[in-house]
C-alpha cells in the first residue's frame, strides 16, 4: 500500500510539471551583500572569494536594474556589507532577523541576493524569511529564460538552468520543495528522490546537448557557406546595455529589440552591410557581457558565441556615458579571454565609444584628449549608435582592419571592357583611379578575400604593388 503523496511531492522516476517563472510584479528587495575587507591580491580576497572593483552602489544599482528587466516590483534596495560570509545565511544572523522584520513589514514576496549561494545558504534564508530567495546566478538565468525566443536560445538557457539546478541537489534536496525560478525546476522533497532526481536531469541535459549540437552543425554549415562568398564577419560585443542592438540597427536598417534593459538581446542576429569602398560585411549582434557572469551561460552560449570567436572583426561597444565603463570593459575583456580571444589584440578589436550623444562638453572633451594620446591602432572610434554621429568614420576602421595583409593590384581596364570595371567597382576595394587620355582606366586595387583567382582570370595582366 503506497503513502499519500503531498501535492508537492512526485513519484519516483517521474518528473513534476515545471513550475511557473517568477510572477512580474512580485514585490521584491534587492540586497547587496557585499565584502568590505580590502583585497589581498588582483580578483580575489584572503579566501580566494572573487571581488568586484565597483563601488557597492552602483553594483546594487546595476542588481537592481537586472530585477527590474523582468518587471519585478522593487520595494527596497539596500547594502547589507559584511566582513565575511556566513557558511549558513552568507550574511550575519543580526542583518538575517533585521530583513525579517522588514519582509514581513513589507510582505516581500522575492529576495535577490546579489552573490553566489550555496544551496544551503538559500534554504536556510528562506526558512528565516518565509519569502522565495534567489542568488545572482538564479536571477541572470531568470532574465535569459525570458527573453529567448528561438528554440536554440531556448535550448542553450534551459541548459544552463539544469546545470545550476543539478549543483544545487548535492547535500540539499528539500530545497525542491520551493520554486525556484522561471525554468525546469523540479519538485517534491523526500531523500529518496536525490538520486532520480540528479540522474533525470542529467537525462534531460543529454537529450538538450544532442538537439544543441545539430544546432553547431547548422551553424557550421551556414558559416562554410559565409566564406564560399566570401564576407568576412564582423561581431558586436560589449557590456549588457552598451547599445550594441541600437548601433546594429543603425548600420544594417533592421529592427532588432533595442530597449534601454538589460539583456534585451539573447538570440543572436546577423544581417549584411555595405562598407565604403562597397565591400560586403556580415555583421552579428550578440548577448551581451556582465560582471560574474555565470559560466554554465559561457559554456551552454558557446554555439552562439562561436560567431564571435570566429569572426574576423570585433566592435567592442563601450557606454562612454555609464560612470562604471572601465570596469563594465574590464569583465567584456575576462569574457572574452574565456572564449580564447586577445582583448589586446588591436588588429582584430576596434573600440567603439558609444552613446556621445549623453556626453557633456566637457566629457567630451576629456574623452578627446584620451583617445589623442593613445596609438593609432589602439584609437578608439566615438558614435552615437541612436543620432548616427560617427559612423562613416566607424565604417572606414572596420574596412581598414579588414583590409590588412590583403594584396594590392594595379589593372589597366580598357574603354570597352565596362564589364570588367563594373566587376572592379563590385568585387574590390578602388584605392585610387586614373583616366589616361588613350580613355583607358587605371586603377589600384585591394582585393577582398578569396576573390583573387577571378580577379586574375579577367586581368591575367594586373601587377602587384
Amino acid at each position: 500500500m503506497t503513502e499519500p503523496r503531498t501535492p508537492g511531492e512526485h513519484r519516483l522516476g517521474q518528473l513534476a510539471e515545471p513550475e511557473k517563472e517568477v510572477a512580474a510584479g512580485t514585490r521584491t528587495i534587492v540586497v547587496g551583500p557585499y565584502l568590505t575587507r580590502r583585497r589581498r591580491s588582483p580578483g580575489a580576497d584572503a579566501d580566494g572569494q572573487a571581488t568586484n572593483p565597483r563601488p557597492p552602489d552602483a553594483r546594487l544599482d546595476e542588481a537592481t536594474g537586472l530585477a527590474g528587466a523582468i518587471d519585478l516590483s522593487i520595494v527596497r534596495s539596500l547594502l547589507a556589507p559584511l566582513a565575511s560570509p556566513r557558511p549558513a545565511t552568507y550574511i550575519g544572523s543580526g542583518k538575517v532577523d533585521e530583513l525579517a522584520a522588514l519582509i514581513r513589514a513589507e510582505e516581500i514576496g522575492l529576495v535577490v541576493m546579489d552573490c553566489a549561494l550555496s544551496p544551503v545558504q538559500q534554504r536556510n534564508l528562506e526558512k528565516a524569511w518565509g519569502a522565495k530567495v534567489i542568488d545572482r546566478t538564479g536571477l541572470i538565468l531568470e532574465i535569459f529564460g525570458r527573453r529567448a525566443r528561438t528554440k536554440e536560445g531556448t535550448l542553450q538557457v534551459e541548459l544552463a538552468h539544469l546545470s545550476y539546478q543539478k549543483g544545487r541537489l548535492v547535500r540539499s534536496w528539500t530545497h525542491l520543495e520551493r520554486q525556484r525560478g522561471g525554468f525546469g525546476f523540479l519538485g517534491g522533497p523526500g531523500e529518496t528522490q536525490i538520486e532520480a532526481d540528479r540522474r533525470m536531469i542529467q537525462e534531460r541535459m543529454t537529450r538538450i546537448e544532442r538537439e544543441l549540437e545539430t544546432v553547431v552543425k547548422t551553424r557550421s554549415l551556414h558559416r562554410a557557406s559565409r566564406r564560399r562568398v566570401p564576407y568576412p564577419i564582423v561581431a558586436l560585443v560589449g557590456y549588457t546595455n552598451a547599445g550594441k542592438s541600437t548601433l546594429f540597427n543603425r548600420m544594417t536598417a533592421a529592427e532588432v529589440l533595442a530597449e534601454n534593459m538589460l539583456f534585451a538581446t539573447l538570440d543572436p542576429t546577423s544581417r549584411a552591410i555595405d562598407l565604403p569602398h562597397g565591400e560586403k560585411a556580415i555583421l552579428s549582434d550578440t548577448v551581451g557581457f556582465i560582471s560574474d557572469l555565470p559560466t554554465m551561460l559561457v559554456a551552454a552560449f558557446r554555439a552562439t558565441l562561436e560567431d564571435v570567436v570566429e569572426a574576423d572583426v570585433l566592435l567592442h561597444v563601450r557606454d562612454v556615458s555609464h560612470g562604471e565603463t572601465e570596469a563594465q570593459a574590464g569583465d567584456v575583456a575576462i569574457v572574452l579571454r574565456e572564449l580564447g580571444i586577445d582583448p589586446d589584440d588591436t588588429r582584430r578589436i576596434i573600440e567603439v565609444w558609444n552613446k556621445a550623444d549623453l556626453l557633456t562638453p566637457e566629457d567630451r572633451e576629456r574623452l578627446a584628449g584620451t583617445s589623442s594620446r593613445t596609438e593609432s591602432e589602439r584609437r578608439p572610434i566615438l558614435i552615437s549608435a541612436l543620432t548616427g554621429e560617427g559612423l562613416p568614420e566607424l565604417l572606414s576602421t572596420i574596412e581598414q582592419h579588414l583590409s590588412t595583409g590583403r594584396l594590392t593590384y594595379e589593372v589597366d581596364v580598357a574603354p570597352e571592357n565596362g564589364q570588367g570595371l563594373a566587376w572592379l567597382h563590385e568585387n574590390t576595394e578602388i584605392l585610387d583611379r586614373q583616366t589616361l587620355e588613350s580613355g583607358h582606366s587605371v586603377l589600384r586595387v585591394r582585393l577582398v578575400s578569396g576573390k583573387e583567382p577571378r580577379f586574375l582570370n579577367r586581368f591575367p595582366q594586373a601587377r602587384v604593388l
